[in-house]
């Protein structure tokens, strides 16, 4: 089978509604095998067949930041390595101006807003501050609410749902067999178990990982169909940001050519799932990151992320407009 007939068949199968193997997978992921630009081409068939030509904005709230008992390897917020953050408590927070700032974001066209917390759980007091939060957000705008809040029991997944959340965020991170060499402080069934709490209260999920943290294509490929299994709603594709003071810090980054090709890939995979603009595209694509849109993205988080700064609205939106999306 020549590399053009595999995209070409693999294509016609994915908008018919079939999934591809794992076997098949393996084969778009290989740069020997298959040509990006006829890739690309094909994955954006398979975005504009399930989304047309639509993209949605999501943004996040830092609700508590630091001291994570957690040591993953690419993370700035854990007290295992040198990173230089201010901590926030979530008995710091200024509830008019996380309000406000919701506000904002809502007259941009933003559709989700999530409060994140560091940590691998909150404590009563806490959690309890949070709801109140979400029910204040809930009555006074009408944006979708989502909570990342670490691991979760069902009577707080409950909790979230009454308080007006609809989506629950909790990524894998990566592939099940990489994740030991990114983590000991918790496990990949320990991330499993959450997801699937938070299903079991009604919540959607949005989970995803990060990418170019030295795993390999077909470990990525593992990873989008982990995701594929636990049937997320949305996944929110980072690409690693190497921070000073973590093990990571001096990581090489994936070639944009193995970024979009991953992407595009994850489309293939995850065919009618958002794939969604995480942290780490605007350093690692540079002047190409208009074409992650045309290679499977159909969602960014937009703003600033936990630890690094984001890019303007204004600025999305001219990617936005460069790969011919409506928001």
């Amino acid at each position: 089978m020549t590399e053009k007939m595999t995209i070409k068949e693999l294509l016609s199968k994915v908008i018919e509604g079939k999934d591809i193997s794992l076997e098949e997978a393996n084969l778009l992921i290989r740069p020997d095998l298959t040509d990006l630009n006829e890739l690309i081409q094909a994955s954006d068939i398979i975005t504009k067949h399930y989304f047309n030509n639509t993209v949605e904005m999501c943004a996040i709230y830092p609700a508590k930041m630091g001291k994570c008992s957690g040591d993953c390897a690419f993370c700035a917020q854990s007290v295992h390595h040198n990173s230089k953050i201010t901590p926030i408590s979530v008995q710091e927070l200024k509830l008019d101006d996380i309000i406000s700032k919701a506000k904002d974001l809502e007259k941009f066209g933003t559709k989700h807003f999530s409060l994140v917390t560091s940590g691998e759980t909150l404590n009563d007091e806490e959690f309890n501050l949070i709801i109140h939060i979400f029910y204040r957000l809930n009555k006074e705008t009408t944006l979708k609410l989502c909570a990342s809040l670490g691991s979760l029991t069902l009577e707080k997944a409950k909790k979230l749902k009454n308080a007006g959340v609809s989506r629950y965020h909790h990524n894998i991170e990566t592939s099940r067999s990489f994740f030991p060499k990114i983590c000991s402080t918790h496990s990949y069934d320990d991330k499993i178990e959450t997801i699937k709490t938070a299903q079991q209260a009604g919540l959607e999920i949005c989970c995803g990982g990060i990418i170019s943290m030295g795993e390999t294509a077909e470990q990525r490929v593992e990873m989008a169909f982990a995701l594929k299994n636990l049937n997320v709603d949305c996944i929110p594709i980072n690409i690693l940001n190497p921070i000073p003071g973590t093990p990571l810090e001096n990581q090489k980054l994936l070639s944009a050519e193995e970024i979009l090709r991953t992407i595009a890939v994850f489309r293939f995979i995850l065919k009618d799932k958002t794939l969604r603009f995480a942290g780490g595209r605007e350093k690692a694509l540079a002047e190409h990151e208009y074409l992650g849109y045309r290679a499977g993205i159909n969602a960014l988080l937009i703003g600033d992320y936990l630890t690094t700064p984001g890019k303007s609205i204004e600025n999305e939106k001219e990617n936005l407009k460069m790969a011919g999306l409506i928001i």
